[in-house]
């Protein structure tokens, strides 16, 4: 039975930042080309994930929903998990992406040299939902056994000690780690309040993102599969 995939990301304004996602989606498909994929949006961009799902139900029957989210909050426990709610045995959903050390590796290969670094600041979007704030917490650990540097957290919105914040109060050399998936709002935000620190490009449309998606997706068809 065919059982698509679709890739439901948070959407932006900003071209750049669709144009990277789709390229991640992409990524997918070369990297496993014989599920089906499409791409949806929670919020913000078309098209919208509620109708999507729809059409993509009415020709296949079956989905999984792979949230391009990098941690858990609203739009996995409420958005994603209405579709599944709304069409129970027919779609299910995989969790977020992170935490999971493939993006504290992107993240500390996007870091680049930090041989003149004492301390970094995980720069993440922020959430009103405490499981979401605990998901960054997690990664912020996972990147700082990774580049051996103290690593904390600074919120661009949302509940959480917000960046600006952290940063006034981190002594000594710091960069900053842009913990978002693409460019845009948040992005250019992160770079304006580092103010002259050094600042990470987003994770991007990296292969091993793609990859990690795709074992979300593979994972959660697995699960549906022993359930039945």
């Amino acid at each position: 039975m065919t059982v698509d995939l679709i890739a439901a990301a948070h959407g932006t304004a900003d071209p750049r930042g669709i144009r990277e996602v789709h390229e991640l989606v992409r990524l997918m498909a070369r990297q496993c080309p014989d599920v089906p994929m499409s791409l949806g949006f929670v919020d913000v961009d078309v098209p919208a994930l509620p109708g999507l799902v729809s059409r993509v139900i009415a020709d296949s029957n079956q989905a999984v929903v792979v949230p391009l989210l990098l941690s858990s909050g609203y739009h996995v426990y409420v958005d994603i998990a209405a579709e599944v709610h709304r069409r129970p045995g027919r779609v299910d959903a995989a969790p977020a992406l992170g935490p999971d050390p493939v993006l504290a590796e992107v993240m500390a290969d996007r870091l680049g040299d930090l041989s003149g670094i004492d301390h970094v600041v995980m720069a993440a979007a922020g959430s009103s939902d405490p499981r979401a704030l605990s998901d960054c917490t997690e990664t912020a650990g996972l990147l700082e056994a990774h580049i051996n540097r103290p690593v904390q957290v600074g919120y661009i919105s949302g509940a959480g000690e917000h960046l600006s914040s952290v940063l006034a109060r981190t002594p000594g050399r710091v960069a900053v780690a842009t913990y978002l998936l693409a460019p845009g709002y948040f992005a250019d935000k992160a770079h304006r309040l580092a103010a002259g620190r050094h600042v990470s490009p987003p994770l991007g449309a990296d292969p091993r993102i793609a990859s990690l998606a795709l074992r979300r997706y593979q994972s959660a068809r697995r699960a549906v599969a022993v359930a039945v």
